[in-house]
C-alpha cells in the first residue's frame, strides 16, 4: 500500500491514527484494475532477492551482522533489476504470551513500513514466518495445542495489519517447515502436522477478507524439500484448498557435497548437473499438470554461509548459469538469498561482479564457460599449449583480451570443435617464470557474461611443522600459487575422523580453511575434537593444478602437534 494513500485517507477523514479505517480505505484505493494469474504473477516475481539475516535473526533487525534497512536500500535492490522481494520474519520474541500471542505493535509497524518501501518500488513482496518454524512450530508433535493456537494467533494478526493491502503482497505460511531436528525424516505424522498448519494458514487469510480473500499465498513442502514424497504431501495439500491463487515453493542450494565442498565435490560435474536437472523435472513434472506456479523461494550454494571461496570460481559460475537457465526452461521464478554475502548493503556494491554479471545474464539468456578456468604453468619449465573445453551454451565467442590488449584468433589462440587453445607463446608473454605469477585472459561472447580464464605460474607447496590444541591448528605452507581445493584426512591404520565419517574428504571451512594472505592452513575444532588420541592421522592437501601435500597430525590430549612430510 502506498504512503501518499494512507496519508490521503488519513487527512481526508480527519483520522490519523485510525488504522482500522485507513486499512478499509486502502483495500478500495489499491485495488488492481485486473488480476494478475498466478501464471503472470509468477512471471512477474522473476527474479526476486531475499533480505536475509535481518528481521529474521533472532534479536532484532541488526543482531546477525546487517545494517538497519532503509528506503534507499529497498530502492537500490529494485535498482538492481529486482522484481520481486521476499521478507522473512522471526516472529516469536516479538510476541506477548499466549492465549493472544499478541505481537509488539512497534514490530508490526516497522514489518509494514518495509512492506511499504517496497511496494512504492514497484517491487512484489512475500511475507513469512520464517526461523519460527525451527525455533517452536518443530515441535507441534509434543506441544500441539499450544503451537497451532500461537501459529494462528500470528497469522489472524497479520492478515488483518495487510488485509487491505494488494496482490503485489503475497504471504507465504512458514519457511522450511519440520517437526524435529532430522531434516531428512519422513513421517505420516509430520505431513499431517504441516497440513493442518497449512489448511489454518489459507482459512484464517481468506477469512480475513479484504485483499486477503485473493492474495496469492506461498506454501511450502516440508522443509522446503523437494523430494517426491514432499512434493506429493504438497500437492494434496494444495489440491484440498481449491483455490486458483496459490504458489508452491522449494528451496535449492545444489548438489549437497559439491554445495559445501564434501567429499571431494569441488567441480560442477556430472553428478551436480543431474541433480539440479532432475530436482527440477521432479518439480515440473508435480505441479505444472495442476497449474501450480513455482518459485524457488531460496537459491543459492551452502558454502557461501562460511565463504564465497568454498566452491571455486569457475565452478560456482557454472552452477549459477545453469540454475538460471534450467529454472527459466521450467518456468520457476528464483529468488536468490542474500544474507549479506552478495549485495553490501552499505556500499551497494556487489562481493562478486562476475558471479552478479552471469546471474543477470541468466534471467533472460546463457553465459559461455571453459572447463577448466585456470591455466598452470609449472614455475622454472617451458610454456605449453594450453587445451580448454569450451561450451558456447548457444553463442559465439567475439574476443579474447588479455587487458587492455585484444588477442589475435589463429596466432594467440583457436576456438573450434569445443576446445579453446592458449598457445605456448602466449602464455610465455602473460607470465613470467616465479611461481604466484599470474594473468588473466577475459574471453567475451555475442551473449551472457564474459568469461575469466586465468593463467597461475605455481610450484609444489611446502608445509612446515606446527602446533596447536583441539580448537585450532594453524599449517604454516608457502602456497607456491596454489590454491587448496579440498583436504583429505584418514588415519593411519584405518579409518576416516570426524566430522562427515563417510568421507575422507572433509568440508571446506568447516574442518579446514586456507588463508593466502597469512601463508597458512587453519585445521578446524570439528575436525581436530574429534580425532581419537595417538593416532595418526594421515592429511592430503589436493591443490588446483593436482598437486598434493602429504602431512600427519596426532592429537595427546588437548594438544595437536603437526608434521610435515
Amino acid at each position: 500500500m502506498k504512503a501518499y494513500h494512507k496519508r490521503w485517507a488519513a487527512a481526508m477523514l480527519g483520522l490519523a491514527a485510525a488504522a482500522a479505517v485507513c486499512a478499509v480505505l486502502a483495500a478500495m484505493l489499491v485495488k488492481p484494475e485486473k488480476e494478475m494469474a498466478m501464471d503472470d504473477y509468477v512471471k512477474r516475481m522473476q527474479p526476486g532477492w531475499n533480505l536475509g539475516n535481518t528481521f529474521d535473526a533472532i534479536g532484532d533487525e541488526t543482531s546477525w551482522g546487517n545494517p538497519r534497512t532503509t528506503k534507499d536500500l529497498v530502492e537500490a535492490v529494485a535498482g538492481q533489476g529486482y522484481r520481486s522481494l521476499r521478507l522473512p520474519v522471526t516472529w516469536f520474541h516479538r510476541t506477548g504470551p499466549g492465549p493472544e500471542y499478541r505481537i509488539d505493535p512497534a514490530f508490526l509497524d516497522r514489518i509494514q513500513e518495509v512492506v511499504d518501501w517496497a511496494l512504492e518500488a514497484d517491487l512484489l513482496v512475500m511475507l513469512n514466518l520464517h526461523h519460527d518454524s525451527g525455533e517452536w512450530i518443530k515441535d507441534m508433535g509434543s506441544r500441539h495445542d499450544e503451537v497451532k493456537a500461537r501459529y494462528e494467533a500470528l497469522w489472524r494478526q497479520i492478515a488483518e495489519r495487510f488485509r487491505g493491502y494488494p496482490e503485489q503482497l503475497m504471504f507465504e505460511s512458514v519457511n522450511e517447515p519440520r517437526f524435529s531436528d532430522d531434516w531428512n525424516k519422513d513421517d505420516p505424522a509430520y505431513f499431517a502436522m504441516l497440513d493442518e498448519l497449512n489448511v489454518a494458514f489459507h482459512e484464517i487469510v481468506r477469512g480475513s477478507g479484504g485483499g486477503n480473500s485473493r492474495r496469492p499465498l506461498v506454501i511450502s513442502s516440508m522443509t522446503a524439500s523437494a523430494s517426491q514424497a514432499r512434493l506429493d504431501e504438497l500437492l494434496r495439500t494444495m489440491r484440498k484448498m481449491e483455490d486458483e491463487r496459490l504458489i508452491a515453493t522449494i528451496h535449492y542450494y545444489g548438489y549437497y557435497p559439491f554445495s559445501v565442498n564434501l567429499g571431494g565435490a569441488t567441480t560442477f560435474d556430472e553428478r551436480a548437473r543431474r541433480d539440479l536437472e532432475e530436482t527440477f523435472d521432479r518439480v515440473a513434472a508435480t505441479f505444472s499438470p495442476a497449474g501450480i506456479p513455482v518459485v524457488l523461494g531460496e537459491f543459492g550454494l551452502l558454502g557461501f554461509d562460511k565463504s564465497l571461496d568454498t566452491v571455486q570460481q569457475g565452478e560456482k559460475l557454472k552452477y549459477f548459469e545453469h540454475l538460471a537457465y534450467y529454472a527459466r526452461e521450467k518456468g520457476f521464478a528464483t529468488m536468490l538469498w542474500d544474507n549479506g554475502q552478495h549485495f553490501n548493503r552499505l556500499t551497494r556494491s556487489w562481493s562478486d561482479a562476475r558471479l552478479r554479471e552471469t546471474m543477470v545474464a541468466g534471467w533472460t539468456g546463457r553465459s559461455s564457460t571453459t572447463s577448466p578456468d585456470t591455466v598452470y604453468m609449472q614455475a622454472g619449465e617451458p610454456a605449453a599449449e594450453a587445451v580448454l573445453q569450451l561450451d558456447l551454451n548457444g553463442n559465439r565467442l567475439q574476443a579474447v583480451a588479455a587487458g587492455e590488449r585484444t588477442l589475435k584468433e589463429g596466432a594467440d589462440y583457436t576456438a573450434e570443435d569445443g576446445q579453446l587453445k592458449l598457445s605456448a607463446a602466449l602464455l610465455s608473454s602473460l607470465v613470467g617464470g616465479q611461481a604466484g605469477d599470474a594473468a588473466r585472459l577475459t574471453l567475451s561472447f555475442s551473449g551472457g557474461a564474459d568469461w575469466d580464464v586465468f593463467v597461475a605460474v605455481v610450484s609444489q607447496p611446502v608445509a612446515q611443522d606446527s602446533a596447536g590444541s583441539i580448537e585450532g591448528l594453524a599449517i604454516p605452507v608457502a602456497f607456491g600459487g596454489e590454491r587448496l581445493s579440498t583436504l583429505e584426512a584418514e588415519y593411519e591404520d584405518g579409518g576416516v575422523p570426524g566430522p562427515g565419517e563417510w568421507t575422507p574428504f572433509k568440508e571446506y571451512g568447516l574442518a579446514f580453511a586456507p588463508s593466502y594472505p597469512t601463508g597458512d592452513i587453519m585445521l578446524k575444532k570439528p575436525l581436530l575434537e574429534s580425532l581419537q588420541e595417538g593416532r595418526k592421522v594421515r592429511l592430503r592437501l589436493h591443490f588446483g593444478s593436482g598437486a598434493v601435500l602429504s602431512y600427519s597430525i596426532v592429537r595427546a590430549g588437548s594438544k595437536i602437534e603437526g608434521k610435515a612430510g
